[in-house]
């Protein structure tokens, strides 16, 4: 698959109703994995709802059947940090919305509807669309291996500085 020059930025939005790793709360970060990178957010102390609202960049994205591994963690001082759960996003079909992409499309443009299913972990419905000049996909996925848990995201592509759409 031919994809422009750009880096993903994955905005980790927020979790919700996370599950409890100490006595009455966690203490939350999120790490994203893809290929060799690895990335993490900051700790949100005591909250099962974190507002992150933290922009993450992976760059050079080659292997396009790899999928983003998503997993939070809570933070723990004097023991290893608990896991509270994972998810994994197929960025595919951005990537397929990513090659349709062109200058006269209005902003708003749904250029992939995703359905939710027992395979991709959405909660609901995500759109990949246009909107100012770039392709952006908010996502909502449940987390697995865990009782309980959603996190917020969004992708965008990144044009390096004097790059033109395609």
């Amino acid at each position: 698959m031919d994809i422009p020059a750009g880096a993903l930025r994955i905005t980790i939005k927020r979790g919700v109703h996370l599950a409890i790793r100490d006595s009455k709360s966690s203490d939350p970060y999120v790490v994203i994995k893809m290929g060799n990178q690895k990335l993490k957010t900051r700790i949100v102390q005591k909250n099962v709802n974190p507002e992150w609202n933290e922009d993450l960049i992976l760059t050079n994205i080659q292997e396009h059947d790899l999928p983003i591994l998503l997993t939070v963690y809570d933070h723990d001082t004097f023991s290893k940090d608990d896991k509270m759960g994972d998810a994994k996003v197929d960025i595919k079909p951005f990537l397929e919305a990513l090659k349709m992409k062109q200058k006269n499309f209005p902003s708003g443009t749904v250029l992939k509807k995703i359905q939710p299913d027992r395979s991709n972990l959405l909660v609901e419905q995500s759109h990949v669309m246009w909107k100012r000049d770039t392709v952006v996909q908010d996502v909502c996925l449940r987390l697995q291996h865990v009782e309980r848990g959603e996190v917020d995201l969004k992708l965008s592509w990144i044009n390096p500085p004097g790059a033109t759409s395609t």
